[in-house]
């Protein structure tokens, strides 16, 4: 499986892989290439290497007998996996494009304020300007252990950073504050 390190440090590895359709065959494809990335990072078996998953709760990487947070994200063209040593992680990846009702999904997902700035900032980057706010509060939400949902005005304690994926598309990765230093 032919997969990209995007981001490494302080215990947690950002992987890519180019995504196929249908969704079941990304999901199938970016599980193959974390178990495979895994294991390549730390030296494991392959077979030391697998992965859990409850729905409704976050995805765990299991490492010869220690579980490691795991995140995964897919747009068109695209799949992401995010995986912490240390604790939990969140990743969020969005392809950059006009959406026709960007105003109400900014509000009701992503709260007044964001959705003010973006209405205040030039149209032309308006786009990628909802991508990195949409990336950030979906990381943080999966970081936490949350589903994705409305705007509840709770802050989460998270850690956001970009991480630089191919032109047209957007990915924050979250890590609980404390857990990582930048590198």
């Amino acid at each position: 499986m032919d997969s990209t390190v995007l981001w490494s440090g302080d215990g947690v590895l950002v992987i890519g892989i180019a995504a196929v359709l249908p969704r079941a065959e990304a999901r199938l494809r970016i599980r193959a290439a974390v178990r495979e990335a895994a294991a390549q990072w730390l030296k494991l078996n392959s077979e030391a290497v697998s992965l859990e998953s409850t729905p409704g709760a976050p995805p765990r990487l299991l490492l010869a007998g220690r579980t490691a947070g795991l995140s995964l994200t897919h747009d068109e063209g695209m799949s992401l996996a995010a995986i912490h040593l240390h604790g939990a992680v969140g990743i969020d990846v969005m392809r950059v494009q006009d959406i026709a009702d960007w105003a109400n999904l900014a509000r009701d997902y992503l709260g007044s304020q964001v959705a003010q700035e973006l209405a205040a900032g030039p149209a032309s980057l308006r786009p990628a300007a909802l991508a990195r706010a949409w990336t950030a509060r979906e990381a943080a939400l999966k970081c936490a252990g949350l589903q994705l949902m409305e705007w509840d005005g709770i802050a989460l304690n998270c850690h956001l950073q970009a991480v630089e994926t191919p032109q047209n598309f957007v990915a924050m990765l979250a890590t609980i504050r404390g857990q990582t230093r930048r590198v």
